[in-house]
């Protein structure tokens, strides 16, 4: 008996996803926990297994097309198994929903040809009047008004029936009609220009759409606010420096990274009012510490997680950046991989940034934003020398604690980064 085989809730949140790949044709043969098909979800790229041994029978969605929580990706049986007309009207109405639309309030992409408008419950059945590209709407309108659209030309794109073109046919028809009564619907082409010259269209998905939604959600929720101070890491400079040739002959690649992670703990646990979330009208604060790291990657900003970092040395740490980092940018990271952080660092200095405004990571108090280290002469015992100086930007939630705390914070920080002697023992 055919399985429909329907895209499952992958993770916490995921709504949707796109397919990336097929990993098996129609016809195939597959056995039970198989890799079949991999879909992109807005965190990572998921491989999906087979729920069963057996033949695929249809693949409902291709690749690049977007698949629903719920809906059947594909069909599974015994190769001599006929799909039954329930399963094939199931596949349609779902590839029906994934076509393009005239909207009442959206845009229609450019097509070659002419597609298919939802049909209204009062056209449905009517196959002539179907042909034609209108919006619900303007159906609904036309039939209510004993119209037939077929009779109508359009004016729009791909010949689309506009309500001011079934206005127009209203009048000409002597048909009692007030414009008042009917709203004004505009359905746009979305074209490679505009009034200035030519546009590139980029569509708004996956990880770059989660990240749009975030961000607003984490701005209209938390009150943030952003202190600035700069830090001499001279001496974490000279460590780090003589640490990564040592390092660089066991093949692990040593940052400053891991060092300030390390620092930023210790400083937690001096303020810990940074490690913590509001709930339930409760601050709630976390006794653990697991440190969130913005990674670029090409689909957009993924924030991977090294739990527990106050059990692991510096080494590990280094270690584990990488690890995750890779496993980001390759989309293989494992969805826990990037839950469960309770205080973020974000490195906009590998690119050269010196000061910014993080946005909190959802439901966390607290980011550290890290500039480019730079030069700069000091005077001290009346002479001037050179020192390195690492910028810093800490955004916190002024819902959860006040300007003098997160400048407490900074000042702990300050104080395990400029005198980092006590950091080398948790190199080994």
């Amino acid at each position: 008996m055919p399985t429909e085989f329907k895209f499952p809730d992958v993770g916490e949140g995921i709504a949707e996803g796109e397919i990336v790949k097929w990993l098996v044709d129609e016809g195939d043969e597959v056995v039970e926990d198989q890799n079949i098909v991999q879909v992109e979800t807005d965190k990572a790229v998921v491989d999906l297994p087979s729920p069963k041994s057996g033949t695929i029978l249809k693949i409902n969605f291709k690749e690049g097309e977007s698949v629903k929580v719920g809906q059947t990706i594909c069909v599974i049986g015994d190769k001599n198994d006929k799909i039954s007309k329930k399963i094939s009207a199931q596949k349609s109405a779902q590839k029906k929903n994934e076509r393009k639309t005239g909207s009442v309030v959206g845009e229609l992409e450019e097509a070659d040809g002419i597609f298919e408008m939802p049909h209204s419950e009062a056209v449905r059945g009517i196959q002539e009047t179907a042909k034609v590209v209108a919006a619900p709407a303007v159906r609904k309108k036309a039939k209510e008004l004993g119209i037939d659209l077929t009779e109508i030309k359009g004016s729009g794109a791909q010949g689309n029936v506009s309500m001011r073109d079934l206005i127009s046919h209203a009048k000409k028809s002597e048909i009692e009609i007030e414009k008042e009564e009917i709203p004004q619907q505009k359905i746009q082409v979305k074209r490679k220009y505009d009034e200035y010259g030519y546009v590139e269209r980029i569509p708004l998905k996956g990880i770059r759409k989660t990240i749009a939604q975030n961000m607003i959600k984490s701005l209209q929720n938390s009150a943030q606010l952003t202190a600035m101070e700069d830090i001499d890491v001279s001496k974490l400079w000279r460590i780090r420096e003589r640490e990564k040739k040592n390092l660089e002959k066991k093949n692990i690649k040593l940052t400053f990274l891991p060092f300030i992670i390390k620092a930023a703990i210790a400083a937690l646990r001096e303020n810990p009012i940074l490690n913590s979330t509001i709930e339930n009208e409760e601050i709630i604060i976390k006794k653990y510490f697991n440190i969130g790291i913005a990674v670029e990657t090409e689909a957009g900003l993924m924030v991977v997680v090294v739990k527990r970092a106050e059990d692991k040395n510096i080494v590990q740490i280094a270690k584990e950046i990488v690890e995750l980092a890779e496993k980001a940018r390759t989309r293989k990271i494992d969805l826990m991989d990037l839950q469960g952080g309770t205080f973020t660092i974000t490195n906009y200095g590998s690119v050269g940034g010196t000061y910014a405004t993080p946005i909190l990571n959802l439901d966390e108090a607290g980011i550290l934003g890290l500039g480019k280290i730079f030069e700069r002469a000091v005077l001290a015992n009346g002479k001037l020398k050179n020192v390195k100086i690492l910028p810093i930007s800490l955004t916190f939630d002024h819902r959860i604690l006040d300007g003098a705390e997160a400048a407490r914070f900074i000042e702990s920080l300050k104080k395990f980064l400029e005198d980092p002697d006590h950091l080398l023992l948790e190199m080994k």
